[in-house]
């Protein structure tokens, strides 16, 4: 049985992916994946994912140049998530940051701080746009 059998697509024929940095454990992203962007990930070892608000295909890196090599691809117990390993090459968020998750919440509950700095702006990162 192909691990594809064993993952629970939605009503969309979407699954989350988490995206994970291999070297640091940190996630840096999330994304939705149909079957043929895990098996365009899988091919290419370059993470591929499915735009729900503009209905493509996207390389992470297309146009920034900022890229993710995969180094693993793993599932959980219930087939409903996908964790890919990556070697993250410039940020990886298209705000500029290394993780999209560099704001925390505040002891509060009522604010939020950015904990990481901003590798580049927005204009930087998509310049030739």
């Amino acid at each position: 049985m192909s691990f594809y059998d064993q993952l629970k697509f939605n009503q969309d024929g979407l699954i989350p992916a988490i995206i994970q940095e291999q070297s640091s454990g940190r996630v840096l992203m999330m994304a939705w994946m149909n079957r043929a962007a895990i098996e365009k990930t899988v091919a290419s070892r370059k993470t591929h994912f499915w735009s729900r608000s503009r209905q493509k295909f996207w390389i992470k890196g297309e146009t920034s140049g900022h890229t993710q090599t995969v180094k693993d691809i793993s599932f959980d117990c219930d087939g409903d998530t996908l964790l890919i390993q990556v070697e993250q090459i410039g940020a990886a968020c298209h705000e500029g940051y290394h993780s999209c998750f560099f704001r925390s919440v505040d002891e509060s509950g009522t604010d939020h701080q950015v904990t990481e700095p901003r590798l580049a702006t927005p204009e930087q990162i998509y310049k030739n746009k």
